[in-house]
């Protein structure tokens, strides 16, 4: 077995793990100590590969501040200048508009492929040392270093971080619900505008396009029995569906493109450090995607972990131990604000009873008439919480 030596070893290369790499790479005296560990997937699985990724994500307005800081944003966008929320056969409804905070977009969506060949890219030249091969495993630690297994290769590190992967066992949920995700034509489109509309099985939103500007991308959540339903449909009676479910504020929705099923379930760490041992991004929590908000908190993980690390990297004989628990200690309120609102989100506006369902609709109309209320909420989906 080849053994290797890193200061710091990264298991995962999505965009977490990217991410992260690059903001180490701006401080690491040697960048090339910093490995960053791809897993390649078989051949037999070649559909899961970056490349042809379907997903589309939505980048709050501080997530993009970050990747453009980084020279890593994607060439292909599309703005959100005002965010439309409202619940399927209740009252009330709000609205948020990028104007309420003085900025030029509350957010975008981009991609997955586009925003991973952008990070791809840069992180080719950034100097970090990137190992492909076997998904990585960690095998042992101790109080000077943790050892690390990719296929035939073992890694000493000083300092691992997971960056990808379930987000444990120690808090598990299942929603009961699978998301259908394709893209539909509006007939009457708003550039600009997303809609997150909550429905008696889970919530339907319509985010632009960032390929297309009359197009939406569709991330329609309900029971797993209905899901398989509404991908085994026609185009016809497909676009018909999802026109009776989301109103006819956009026209007469049309589909013709694929539709993908994915399983969805709350899966979170308590503690994202154990001794040398980090886990940030999907490795520390995995969440539900009603509002957008999985990724962006996993890129504040990386953001808060490498500035903590950063401060440790020149001197890398002294023990990580201060400055990881400084990342854990920074981190907490964030992760529990932003699971506990998407984990509530989704069950509390599909409980099927009407007492409550028209409190959530009071709740939507609140928010829209008082803007001290929305605020708070409206900042947080805005740029998180940060440390």
């Amino acid at each position: 077995m080849t053994a290797s030596a890193f200061d710091i070893a990264i298991l995962g290369a999505g965009p977490v793990g990217r991410v992260l790499a690059l903001m180490l790479a701006r401080v690491a005296p040697d960048p090339a100590r910093i490995a960053l560990l791809q897993g390649t997937a078989p051949a037999s699985t070649a559909d899961a590969a970056p490349a042809a990724d379907p997903r589309v994500l939505a980048m709050n307005h501080g997530s993009r501040v970050l990747l453009e800081s980084l020279d890593a944003w994607p060439e292909r966008s599309a703005d959100i200048r005002s965010i439309h929320v409202s619940q399927r056969g209740r009252l009330g409804r709000s609205l948020i508009r990028h104007t309420d905070f003085d900025v030029p977009q509350l957010g975008s969506v981009v991609g997955y492929s586009g925003l991973y060949a952008r990070l791809e890219a840069r992180v080719a030249q950034c100097g970090v040392t990137l190992l492909s091969g076997p998904p990585a495993r960690i095998l042992e630690q101790d109080a000077d270093g943790v050892r690390v297994a990719q296929g035939d290769t073992e890694l000493r590190c000083r300092v691992v971080v997971q960056s990808d992967g379930a987000g444990g066992e120690d808090l598990r949920r299942d929603y009961g619900q699978h998301a259908v995700l394709t893209t539909a034509h509006a007939a009457l489109p708003r550039p600009g505008w997303a809609w997150e509309r909550f429905t008696s099985e889970g919530p339907l939103a319509l985010l632009p396009h960032p390929h297309t500007p009359e197009a939406h991308s569709v991330v329609w959540c309900s029971t797993p029995q209905r899901a398989a339903e509404l991908a085994a449909l026609d185009n016809a009676a497909f676009s018909r569906a999802l026109s009776a479910a989301f109103g006819d504020r956009l026209g007469r929705l049309s589909s013709q493109a694929p539709r993908h099923v994915f399983p969805l379930a709350l899966s979170a760490r308590r503690a994202q450090v154990q001794g040398r041992v980090a886990a940030i991004g999907n490795a520390a929590q995995t969440l539900h995607p009603v509002a957008g908000q999985g990724l962006n908190l996993g890129l504040r993980d990386a953001a808060r972990l490498a500035q903590a690390l950063g401060a440790w990297l020149p001197g890398p004989d002294a023990s990580p131990a201060p400055a990881l628990a400084e990342f854990a200690g920074a981190r907490q309120f964030d992760r529990l604000i932003t699971a506990g609102l998407t984990d509530l989100m989704p069950r509390v506006f599909a409980t099927g009873l009407a007492p409550v369902e028209h409190a959530c609709g009071l709740a939507l109309l609140g928010l829209d008439l008082a803007a001290p209320l929305r605020a708070p909420l409206a900042r947080h989906l805005l740029q998180g919480f940060r440390a």
